[in-house]
Order: structure tokens, then sequence, then C-alpha cells
């Protein structure tokens, strides 16, 4: 097994449990829903994380199912915010800790307010990025809240 990632160490601390799924070579990314496919998981259950930025120049952190597309007006409502764009793709790292295709909710460098799209509220568990391309958890949405302190909204199209 590859060393743990940021995400798996602060679940590890915590004591809580979590699946780990690998994918791929570890090496390419890939879209979420081809991800969800190779799997075998239904991509509504799969959530990708995606990092904006607000007028007032916060970050925030937002997980959708990966089939969907952040609304960009919701999703600024939900964090009070006049409005919320993606951040380019080379700040990412930087800022979080984490490269594209590859930026889990848990164990940024610092934590930001994450919302998780309300589909989730019918789910019993959700997969996303562990925190390295290839490696995906699968955590109770109780489990994600409440380590994430995240909260709950209706953020995609």
């Amino acid at each position: 097994m590859q060393d743990k990632t940021n995400a798996m160490r602060m679940l590890d601390a915590k004591k809580i449990a979590y699946k780990v799924y690998r994918y791929g070579d570890g090496k390419t990314a890939m879209q979420g829903t081809e991800v969800a496919a190779e799997l075998g998981i239904e991509p509504q259950k799969v959530f990708k994380t995606l990092v904006t930025a607000g007028a007032s120049r916060a970050h925030y952190v937002f997980m959708i199912p990966v089939g969907d597309e952040l609304d960009l007006k919701k999703a600024a409502l939900a964090v009070r915010e006049k409005s919320v764009a993606m951040i380019p793709q080379k700040e990412l790292l930087p800022l979080t800790g984490y490269v594209h295709g590859g930026c889990s909710p848990i164990g940024m460098k610092k934590p930001f307010l994450t919302i998780v799209d309300a589909s989730a509220k019918e789910l019993d568990s959700l997969v996303f990025s562990g925190g390295r391309i290839g490696l995906q958890i699968e955590l109770s949405l109780e489990r994600l809240l409440s380590v994430t302190g995240a909260a709950l909204a209706d953020v995609t199209r």
C-alpha cells in the first residue's frame, strides 16, 4: 500500500473508519464519471471536490456529484457571497496541498468552509478523492460532515 494521504491520516487520527478504492495508474487524472464507471459505483454517489474564490477573496470548497455541474449563483448564496468563481488550476496545489484530480475535502493545508450538495442526504455514504490521483475514499455523510464541518445546500444545476 502506498503512503497515506493527509486525508487518510486525519481520518485515522480521529479513529474514523473509511473504505479505500484505487483506480487507474495513479498518475493520470480521469473525469469523475470515468472514475465512477471504473469503480462500478453509481455516479450520483461519487462526488468531486471543487475549490472556489468568493467576491470577498475568501475560498470555499463545494462537493457535488461527478455528473453534475456547480451552479455558481446557488453556490454564492450558500456561502453568502455576492459571487463565487472556480480558482485557476495552478492555484490549487499551493492553496490546498492537493493537485487537480486528487483534491480531497479532508486534510487541506487549512480548513475552508465546505458545502456538500443536498443530494447527498439521500445516500448512505459518499465516495470522493482520498487526496491523490487514483485514490478514492468512501465515508458516511454524517462522518464527512463531522470531520469537515461541512453544511448541506442545493448547489447544482
